[in-house]
């Protein structure tokens, strides 16, 4: 028997091409079929109608950005509307003549933009070279509240910052949404793969319990140029325990998330009443060496 507060959750990943159309419209198909197959809400990967384009460091690349709101976020708001669906969806936002972000809107079910979060955490490493394309998010972590859940998100590299998932956290989040763009390099598989998904993995799962909260993980997959993609997408509960949890191919997780069970963690493993507030100052520097 499931609760009142139980939601059903899809997170679909998906292996991208150049045609950013064809992407769009493989994803709202998925998110037709979620929600026919009860979703209530839908969560997408990172960047998730292009192809990972940071892999190099072009201004070419500046023209798949698109304003919020945009063409993209009009077609996911009609289908958010027409299916009955809660989507959270990263996109390319074109903020400004010179100024972008990697950012995630929230869609109400009504098909009405709720708000959108900019990604905080900005990576800079072989072939992930996202410094040269987005400025670093300045609204702070959100919590954002829609009619099935108070949902909060972080983007791909936020999710290593513990921080990150705390301040959300702090806000109601009841459902944390890392969607991602993560995979391996040809040279780095065959001795740190494994190691490298599952930490990566343990790492959200980790914010789960610290936390009491539901995780949701949308990765892409598949290869692209430099880097594959490893999928294992997965839907983890406020235990850490894998709900779901996805191959290396395309695939759509349906997981439904009994909200109540955050109550039973959170009362049997008080981390949020046990924290010592008064000793945390030092956290805003950069390194503890007498320094400063």
């Amino acid at each position: 028997m499931t609760s009142q507060q139980t939601k059903r959750v899809a997170a679909i990943q998906l292996s991208c091409v150049t045609n950013v159309a064809a992407n769009l419209e493989r994803t709202i198909a998925e998110i037709r079929q979620a929600a026919r197959a009860g979703a209530q809400i839908v969560c997408l990967q990172e960047l998730f109608n292009s192809l990972y384009f940071c892999q190099t460091e072009e201004h070419r690349f500046f023209d798949l950005a698109e304003p919020i709101p945009g063409p993209t976020t009009k077609a996911l708001c009609a289908i958010a509307k027409e299916e009955k669906v809660v989507i959270v969806a990263g996109l390319f936002e074109r903020r400004a003549a010179g100024l972008y972000h990697n950012s995630a809107v929230v869609i109400e079910k009504d098909g009405t933009l709720v708000d959108m979060y900019r990604k905080m955490h900005i990576p800079d490493d072989p072939f992930f070279y996202e410094k040269f394309y987005f400025t670093p998010g300045d609204r702070g972590f959100k919590a954002i509240q829609t009619s099935q859940a108070k949902i909060g998100i972080c983007i791909c590299w936020d999710q290593w910052y513990p921080e990150a998932a705390r301040l959300t956290a702090l806000q109601g989040a009841e459902i944390l949404v890392y969607p991602t763009a993560i995979g391996w390099l040809a040279e780095d598989k065959p001795v740190y793969g494994e190691s490298q998904r599952r930490a990566w993995q343990t790492m959200m799962r980790s914010h789960a319990i610290a936390n009491g909260v539901f995780v949701v993980a949308p990765n892409r997959c598949g290869l692209e140029s430099n880097i594959e993609f490893w999928g294992s997408s997965f839907v983890s509960d406020p235990y850490g325990n894998f709900l779901a949890e996805a191959g290396e191919n395309p695939e759509t997780l349906l997981v439904d998330c009994d909200l109540e069970l955050m109550n039973v963690a959170r009362t049997h493993w008080p981390f949020l009443r046990d924290r010592r507030i008064d000793a945390y100052g030092p956290i805003t520097q950069r390194y503890i060496d007498g320094t400063s």
